[in-house]
């Protein structure tokens, strides 16, 4: 099993949620950790907390040229590159006749297009370090929620691409992954018009008992099992289910 301690480690979307926690946790396990996101106060304070270890580099992943910079800021703090992590995504939600053409682009092109050619754009780097890309898809994909249709469609397309690449990249030595995550709480559900951050944490704290385990998820869970897959390098085109039972259709009451 070959160890993040020393290797080079770039998370998009580093300054929230489950980005920051796999860049907390990469960066306590030894890794050279470069965090990218679109605000730059954000990715800021939580490379000052984690400390040397973690560069920054504010850029939007849809743009090319924030994506160049965000790998070359990776290469040159890490000496290379060894994992990419594209945690960096949106959220829009709507009912089916009300849904607008052009957020649904621009939603696809966060979710999918940005992290589809960051990892393009990667592939000489990790090819160099036989590297690995973690991806996120969604309990969104398994069960069926309201008015989430164009989120959901981002994560079905993104784990229906994890084969795919996992079959194009695998001859090159790379390897790709897909993580699954159920209820956990980031920022990503106040952009979905779940009110104050206060409120959209009470509403996803309302899922608890549907999940087996009887509660939500933390971003921390979900980093482990994205070390996990860093490290594990038989595991490739695997979509690894992290939602405590969310997906099984239960309810505890």
């Amino acid at each position: 099993m070959k160890q993040v301690a020393g290797t080079s480690v770039l998370v998009t979307g580093g300054g929230s949620g489950i980005g920051e926690g796999v860049a907390r946790l990469f960066a306590a396990r030894g890794a050279r950790v470069t965090i990218s996101g679109r605000r730059e106060d954000k990715i800021r304070k939580v490379a000052d907390d984690i400390g040397e270890a973690c560069a920054v580099v504010a850029g939007d992943v849809t743009v090319p040229a924030d994506r160049e910079r965000m790998l070359a800021a990776a290469i040159e703090h890490g000496g290379g590159l060894d994992t990419l992590v594209n945690a960096a995504g949106n959220m829009y939600r709507g009912k089916i006749d009300e849904l607008d053409e052009q957020q649904m682009l621009d939603l696809y092109h966060a979710n999918v297009v940005g992290p589809v050619q960051l990892t393009g754009l990667a592939m000489p780097a990790l090819r160099e370090r036989s590297g690995s890309v973690v991806v996120f898809g969604s309990v969104h994909t398994q069960r069926a929620f309201p008015g989430a249709s164009p989120y959901a469609a981002t994560k079905g397309a993104l784990e229906a691409l994890t084969g795919v690449l996992a079959a194009e990249l695998g001859p090159q030595g790379v390897r790709i992954n897909c993580i699954r995550p159920g209820g956990v709480y980031t920022e990503i559900n106040e952009r979905a018009g779940l009110g104050t951050p206060e409120q959209a944490q009470e509403r996803l704290k309302g899922l608890a008992a549907a999940h087996a385990i009887g509660r939500i998820g933390t971003t921390e869970e979900v980093a482990e099992a994205v070390l996990y897959l860093a490290e594990a390098e038989w595991a490739t085109g695997s979509i690894l289910t992290i939602d405590g039972g969310l997906s099984l259709g239960v309810t505890n009451d």
